[in-house]
């Protein structure tokens, strides 16, 4: 252990933990490009096919809370020791596998051990680098990040196309024993420094029925119906299940969520923002590559170029943001951030048929500048403002919170593009909103000509026209949407902020071994 310095060893620690957090993320978004070649492969129904992406979010979001509070607990250099173990053989099962269910199961194990590369490798970052360092150190965890969820759909359709699918999961295997080895060495024990505390069993349980029922009833949702009994009888099992978990945890002595966070003004404004900014990157990549694609008849290859200042501008600017959070503060920065992301709204709002590549890539740009201003200090600004012993568990909560954004936001704004779609469609062909065929060529334009042309007599250049501007009066309301939306949390994260001195003020975090 002493053949490194004391600062050189803590970089090493954080590139151990940003090679565990970079692999989370590019299991993210890696598989979205492979899914033709699943598809073709394992002969999978496009519903079967949904879940290895839903299994893998589902069971990310379920357990984030739980495993942030197991590291507290139990280490959390161990707790990411065994998280990486179980990803490794997770991703070592999802390349081998022969059907489509072994797939799905190997996507929920990768979810779960996911849930701890997020947690517990930013509460070693927060115990091992002081407080005039943790803008930095979080900068570069996070702009590692940007980039894993950037490179991901590239690096999934280029080694999918060169290797084959099983490649995209096997490739984690050697990366997973080489962080492993770095944070054994590198990487000092923390932990919560509460004597024989024990981990609420009641609460967890009532946790683990409440958090994936709410999210299913998310992800599920429209596909079942919002008033169906399936998706109002979940709804009501998650209600019970988190209410009933609010009244255990105020009770018991070491509860899984502290829920005196939430009476922290400034980590509930980090929460805030991190929220909303799950909500507007979900929303808008729903709607920004079918936008280059169906209305500029850009190839995938020039998409995926033309949305570089959004996702590189993440990964370059992240640690920049980190530097200027060590000098200035996380709070002005997520303030900027977020009113950023409603510039970027507005200008895409006038997006058109013939917008200037200027016009794009300025929107685009800003849309990166301001995910690069949020994300990082949000979780510094949410992280710094706690007691170092229950950081796992703060960054557990934000990370679940930040998920629970992006996929209401996601089940909103599609519900919303589809009606406005839909609407104009209706006016422009005369047939009722409510006709199946009709909805189904709104929510898929890139089909919408060819489901129209099925019962319309028009020429195909007419119901084309009627797609595009069906698409574009979807896209203005979506991005009407997330600048309101996005003002609104704007507009509570200063309050929030401003108030800060009548709330009680949060523990000194300390640093280094608890």
């Amino acid at each position: 252990m002493g053949v490194f310095a004391q600062q050189q060893r803590k970089w090493w620690a954080l590139l151990g933990v940003s090679i565990a957090s970079f692999l989370g993320c590019v299991d993210f978004t890696i598989v979205n490009t492979a899914l033709p070649a699943l598809q073709a492969d394992l002969g999978a129904s496009v519903d079967s096919l949904q879940w290895v992406i839903n299994g893998f979010i589902l069971a990310l979001s379920s357990a984030m809370v739980l495993v942030g509070r197991l590291a507290d607990l139990k280490g959390r250099r161990r707790v990411l020791g065994i998280g990486l173990g179980v990803f490794g053989l997770a991703s070592l099962a999802a390349g081998l596998a022969s059907g489509i269910d072994t797939l799905v199961a190997a996507r929920v194990a990768q979810g779960l051990a996911c849930a701890v590369l997020y947690t517990a490798s930013g509460a070693i970052v927060a115990a091992t680098f002081a407080s005039e360092e943790q803008g930095k150190a979080f900068g570069v965890l996070f702009g590692v990040n940007g980039i894993g969820l950037a490179a991901g759909p590239v690096l999934g359709g280029l080694i999918t196309s060169a290797f084959g699918w099983q490649w995209i999961f096997l490739v984690n295997v050697p990366f997973v024993l080489l962080s492993l080895a770095i944070i054994a060495v590198a990487a000092d024990e923390s932990r919560a420094g509460e004597e024989g505390a024990r981990l609420d069993w009641l609460g967890a349980v009532l946790l683990l029925v409440g958090l994936p029922s709410l999210v299913l009833v998310i992800v599920q949702g429209a596909a079942w119906g919002w008033t169906s009994a399936t998706t109002l009888g979940l709804l009501t099992l998650a209600l019970f299940a988190l209410l009933a978990f609010v009244a255990v945890e105020l009770r018991v002595e070491a509860p899984i969520i502290d829920l005196r966070l939430f009476a922290n003004r400034r980590f509930v404004a980090a929460v805030t923002a991190s929220f909303g900014l799950a909500v507007f990157y979900c929303v808008a990549f729903f709607v920004m590559p079918l936008y280059l694609a169906l209305i500029r008849g850009e190839s995938v290859q020039a998409s995926g170029l033309l949305l570089l200042p959004t996702t590189l501008g993440v990964a370059l600017l992240s640690p920049l943001v980190g530097r200027l959070v060590d000098r200035k503060g996380p709070a002005l920065l997520v303030q900027a951030g977020l009113l950023l992301f409603v510039l970027s709204a507005v200008l895409q709002a006038a997006f058109g048929e013939h917008t200037s590549l200027l016009h794009l890539l300025g929107a685009f740009a800003v849309m990166g500048l301001g995910w690069a201003c949020i994300l990082g200090p949000s979780t510094v600004l949410g992280i710094s403002s706690v007691p170092q012993q229950v950081s796992s568990v703060a960054m557990g909560s934000l990370m679940t919170l930040h998920n629970v954004g992006g996929g209401l936001g996601l089940a909103v704004g599609v519900g919303l593009y589809r009606a406005v779609a839909t609407d104009t469609l209706s006016a422009a062909s005369g047939v009722p909103a409510q006709t199946d065929w009709l909805a189904r060529a709104a929510a898929a334009p890139e089909q919408g000509a060819a489901l129209l042309g099925e019962h319309l007599g028009q020429g195909g250049d007419v119901l084309q026209g009627w797609v595009h501007a069906a698409f574009l009066d979807g896209y203005q309301a979506l991005m009407v949407f997330l600048a309101v939306s996005l003002l609104l949390v704007w507009g509570g994260v200063t309050l929030l902020l401003r108030a800060k001195k009548a709330s009680v003020p949060a523990q000194e975090p300390s640093h280094g071994k608890a």
